[in-house]
C-alpha cells in the first residue's frame, strides 16, 4: 500500500484554508458549501479505508468546484482520487486522472510538485523506473522548501536500488543525512526510511555490518516513534539481509512484517512476507496463502479499476447529459426569445408601414393641398391680369368714349354699345373659365363650347375627335385636368401665339387617351415656356399620371402632345 507524504500534507493544507473567505454570489456559495462537504466526506471516508466511497466523494466534490472554477479544489481532489487508485493498483488509472488535474496548474507549487511525486511512483511501480527518476525531479524543481524536497529524493534513491545502482542510492541518501539541522528539517518518519534505506544499500553493495546497523537503528526509531506502518519495511528488509546466513532469523522477520501488514492491510507487503518465508523453505501453508492472496489481490484490484473506471464514466455521462440538457434549455430559450423578436419585428413593420402609409397620405393631401393653392393663386394672378390688362383698359376706353364723344350721334351710341357687348363677352368669359367644371355627360359638349370661343375672324379653331373618346370611363380629375390644361393652352395662344389656324386632336387606344394640339403662329424658343406660364400644365397632366410634352421653335408654330391612361 502507497503512502505519500504530500497526500497529508495536503490534506493538512485543505484543514487549514476551510476558513478563507471569498465573495460569492448566493447560487456559487451553495455550489460551494455542497463541494466541501463531499470533500471533507471523502476525507473520512479515506482515512477509513472506505475506498470506493472516498473516490465517489472526491469525484462529487471536484464536479461541483469545476461549476465556480475553483482550480486549487480541483486539483486537491484529483491528487486524493489518484493517490485512492495507486494504493489499489490502478497505475494507468491513476496518471489519468493526474494528467487531468494537471490542466488546472497555474504555477509551480506543491500541487504540480505532488502531482510529479504521484507519477513518480505510478512509473516507479509499473518498472518504468527512469521516468520515474524524472518526474521525481520535477517534483523537487516545484518544492518550496527543504522539507517537502526530502521525500522525492529519497523516491529517488529507492528506484536506483531497485534498478540496482546502489551507489547513487547511496550518495543520495547520505546528502540528506548529512543536511544541518537534520532533526528540524526531516521528520522522524522520514529519517528512519532515508536510515533505513541507506542501511539496505550499504548490504547490497558488500557492507553488511555497516548496513545492518543503519537498518536496526532505523527499526528502532521506527518502534520509538510507534511507526508501525513503517516498521514493516525494516521487517522486510532485514529478513532479506538474514536470508542467507540465517534462515530462523529471516523468517521471524518476515513472519513479523507479515503480522503488521495483515493488521493494516497492506497486501503488497504481505505478499513480499509470504515471499520470504516460502523461498526460505518454511511451512507449505505460506504458499498456499500466497497463492490464493495474490489471486485475491488481483481479482480485488481489477475490481477496483472497473469501480474507479465506472464512477469516473458514470460522472461524465451525467455531466454530458446535463450540459446536453442546459445547451437544450438555451436552445428553447433561444427560440423562445427569437420568437418573441420576431413578434416584435412584427408589430413594428406593421406600425411602421401603417405609420409610413399615413404620412404618404398626409403628404400627398398636403401636396395637393399646395397644388390646389398654387393653382388658386394662379388662376387668381390670371384674372386679376386679365381684369388689369384687357377688362379694366376696355372699362377705361369705354368711359372716356363717353367723355370725349357725343352720345347723340346715333354712331357713336353703336359704338358705346358695342364695347360695353364687348366688355360684358369678356366678363362672361372670365366668368366661364373659373367657374366649377362639370365633369358629368354634358362635359365634352362644355368641353367644345369652351373651346369654340376662341373662334374668331382672326382664328380659325378646329376640334376633332371629341366624340370618339367614351368620357363616361375617364376619371373626373383627368378631365377637370384636360379642361384646364386645354384652357391654359388656348389662353396662351390668344395671347402670344395669334395664330390664324389652332388643331385640336382627341384620339384613344386600349390603354391611353391622347391629345394633339398645334397652331401655327408664332411659336417661342423652349426656354421661355416656363416664363410663359406654361408650367402649370405640366403639374396638372403629372398629377394625374399622365405626360405633355411641348415643341416649339420662333416663327414654326406651337405643338403639344398630352397622354394620359384611362
Amino acid at each position: 500500500m502507497i503512502r505519500s507524504p504530500f497526500l497529508f500534507l495536503l490534506i493538512a493544507l485543505f484543514v487549514f484554508s476551510c476558513a478563507e473567505k471569498t465573495s460569492t454570489s448566493i447560487n456559487d456559495k451553495d455550489i460551494r458549501e455542497k463541494a466541501f462537504q463531499f470533500r471533507e466526506k471523502g476525507i473520512a471516508q479515506l482515512q477509513e479505508k472506505n475506498f470506493n466511497s472516498a473516490f465517489y466523494s472526491f469525484n462529487k466534490s471536484k464536479i461541483s468546484y469545476e461549476k465556480i472554477k475553483d482550480s486549487a479544489n480541483i486539483v486537491f481532489n484529483l491528487i486524493q482520487m489518484a493517490s485512492i487508485q495507486q494504493i489499489n493498483g490502478d497505475y494507468y488509472g491513476s496518471k489519468e486522472t493526474l494528467t487531468e488535474a494537471l490542466a488546472y496548474i497555474k504555477r509551480k507549487d506543491i500541487y504540480s510538485a505532488s502531482i510529479n511525486n504521484f507519477f513518480g511512483i505510478a512509473d516507479k511501480e509499473l518498472s518504468l523506473y527512469d521516468d520515474a527518476i524524472s518526474y521525481y525531479k520535477e517534483a523537487i524543481k516545484d518544492c518550496t522548501d527543504s522539507i517537502s524536497k526530502q521525500p522525492p529524493l529519497n523516491n529517488i534513491a529507492v528506484v536506483y536500488i531497485q534498478q540496482k545502482n546502489y551507489n547513487k542510492a547511496i550518495s543520495i541518501l547520505k546528502s540528506i543525512l548529512n543536511k544541518k539541522d537534520l532533526d528540524s528539517i526531516l521528520s522522524s518518519k522520514t529519517k528512519s526510511r532515508v536510515l533505513d534505506n541507506l542501511g539496505f544499500a550499504y548490504f547490497k553493495i558488500g557492507k553488511p555490518d555497516k548496513g545492518l546497523l543503519l537498518m536496526n537503528e532505523s527499526l528502532d526509531l521506527r518502534t520509538r516513534t510507534q511507526d508501525f506502518y513503517g516498521s514493516i519495511e525494516s521487517y522486510l528488509h532485514l529478513a532479506e539481509y538474514y536470508s542467507k546466513n540465517d534462515v530462523k532469523k529471516s523468517n521471524e522477520y518476515a513472519k513479523k512484517a507479515y503480522e503488521i501488514a495483515t493488521k493494516f492491510n497492506s497486501i503488497d507487503e504481505r505478499l513480499r512476507a509470504l515471499a520470504f518465508l516460502v523461498s526460505n523453505g518454511s511451512e507449505t501453508k505460506y504458499g498456499k496463502k500466497y497463492i490464493s492472496l495474490n489471486d485475491s489481490i488481483i481479482k480485488i484490484r481489477n475490481n477496483f479499476k472497473n469501480k474507479f473506471a465506472k464512477i469516473k464514466y458514470d460522472s461524465k455521462k451525467e455531466k454530458d447529459e446535463n450540459q446536453k440538457l442546459k445547451l437544450e434549455k438555451a436552445e428553447n430559450l433561444l427560440a423562445l426569445q427569437k420568437a418573441k423578436y420576431q413578434k416584435i419585428f412584427f408589430i413594428i413593420g406593421i406600425s411602421s408601414l401603417f405609420l409610413l402609409l399615413l404620412y404618404l397620405r398626409k403628404f400627398y393631401q398636403n401636396r395637393n393641398r399646395i397644388e390646389k393653392i398654387k393653382t388658386a393663386y394662379s388662376t387668381e394672378t390670371r384674372i386679376a391680369k386679365d381684369i388689369h390688362d384687357g377688362l379694366a383698359n376696355d372699362v377705361f376706353h369705354a368711359i372716356t368714349y363717353t367723355q370725349t364723344q357725343p352720345l347723340t350721334n346715333e354712331s357713336n351710341k353703336e359704338n358705346l354699345l358695342q364695347k360695353l357687348d364687348d366688355i360684358y363677352s369678356r366678363v362672361r368669359g372670365i366668368s366661364r373659365e373659373n367657374n366649377d367644371i362639370d365633369t358629368g355627360s354634358n362635359f365634352p359638349n362644355n368641353l367644345k363650347a369652351m373651346l369654340s370661343t376662341y373662334n374668331s375672324n382672326q382664328t380659325n379653331v378646329i376640334i376633332n375627335g371629341v366624340e370618339k373618346i367614351n368620357w363616361d370611363s375617364v376619371d373626373d380629375l383627368k378631365k377637370i385636368a384636360i379642361q384646364r390644361v386645354l384652357h391654359e393652352l388656348m389662353v396662351n395662344m390668344k395671347k402670344h401665339s395669334e395664330a390664324p389656324v389652332v388643331s385640336i386632336k382627341f384620339n384613344t387606344d386600349s390603354n391611353s387617351l391622347l391629345i394633339d394640339y398645334s397652331d401655327n403662329g408664332k411659336g417661342c424658343e423652349k426656354s421661355k415656356i416656363i416664363k410663359n406660364g406654361l408650367q402649370n400644365m405640366e403639374i396638372r397632366i403629372l398629377a394625374v399620371k399622365g405626360t405633355i410634352t411641348f415643341e416649339t421653335e420662333p416663327n414654326k408654330g406651337f405643338k403639344v402632345k398630352i397622354t394620359m391612361p384611362k
